[in-house]
């Protein structure tokens, strides 16, 4: 069994950057880079709002340019994925799924968080085509256009208000028959004139030219009766799933499953999160880089500590 000096589990932007820091400070760190090479933004297309990039740049290669970034100072990368960490013992130990198990006397989690879907056939394939989780990522594309937002707490109240700076029509359609949004938050929403559709879901989705969506199935969830509505885009904000289930019970988590943590340390030493598995809130990759930052820095300190 081999023993690393440093591990990262997750290659979205919070662990690439925890990879690069790291890996400047001649940490050899390992990147387990799970199922999903890139986090969340590798499933984005243009990505407008990461500082450097005036005309934009596509998810996929941010997330590329970063992993060839850290790799140029010396981190390596694994893919597989982790199926249990026992954090009992020291040096840390992680179970993947394909290769032998390793140790690790420094373990930083970047396992993201994965966005709630509504669990549709064919649901997965049409994120970037009219399917969108991130309004603030993607809403400036649906300028002119109907968009639909599939919630009805705050986050879906932020949306569908940020919404309405570029889409001619928001309509929130929730299935419930009234939100669980603050008070704050609805009255913010109801006054930038977003309609509200209650009591109904959206069970289905239709494309046309190129595959892109242009229609959805809603269905009230009382009378049972579904009918077709136009739409460009469908916005999804009904939470998030953090990628915490490899932990079993080793580091505290909070009730939705997120990763309690000071700052970006937890609650066993020498063990690090960063991004959005710890942060149920900004979800951005932004925010994720600036904790992948901080927790290279601890990790970084910790090992010093061990005088390795």
């Amino acid at each position: 069994m081999s023993t690393e000096k440093l591990v990262i589990i997750g290659s979205g932007v919070a662990g690439l950057t925890a990879a690069l820091y790291t890996a400047r400070a001649s940490a050899s760190p390992l990147v387990v880079e799970g199922s999903e090479p890139g986090g969340q933004l590798g499933l984005t297309s243009l990505v407008e709002n990461y500082p450097g990039f005036p005309e934009g740049i596509e998810g996929p290669e941010l997330v590329q340019r970063m992993r060839q970034q850290a790799e140029r100072f010396g981190a390596r990368y694994l893919q597989d994925n982790v199926l249990r960490v026992d954090l009992s013992q020291r040096p840390f130990k992680l179970e993947l799924e394909y290769q032998e198990p390793i140790q690790t006397h420094s373990l930083i989690i970047a396992s993201g968080a994965r966005a709630r879907l509504l669990g549709l056939p064919g649901e997965q394939e049409q994120l970037g085509r009219g399917l969108s989780t991130c309004a603030v990522c993607d809403g400036a594309f649906y300028k002119g256009k109907k968009v639909i937002v599939v919630g009805g707490g705050d986050s879906a109240m932020e949306d569908s208000t940020f919404l309405t700076r570029y889409a001619s029509s928001v309509t929130v359609v929730h299935h419930r028959d009234q939100l669980r949004a603050s008070v704050i938050m609805q009255e913010r929403a109801r006054s930038r004139g977003i309609r509200f559709v209650w009591n109904t879901k959206v069970v289905g989705f239709g494309t046309g030219e190129r595959g892109l969506l242009n229609r959805v199935t809603l269905k009230d969830v009382v009378t049972g009766e579904e009918r077709e509505e136009p739409v460009d885009g469908l916005f999804l904000a009904i939470g998030h799933i953090p990628n915490t289930e490899m932990l079993s019970g080793q580091l505290e988590l909070d009730d939705h499953g997120f990763i309690r943590a000071q700052g970006v340390r937890t609650s066993v030493k020498g063990v690090f999160v960063a991004g959005d598995v710890a942060d149920a809130v900004y979800q951005q990759a932004v925010t994720a880089a600036g904790s992948g930052c901080q927790a290279a820095l601890e990790a970084e300190e910790y090992l010093q500590e061990l005088g390795i």
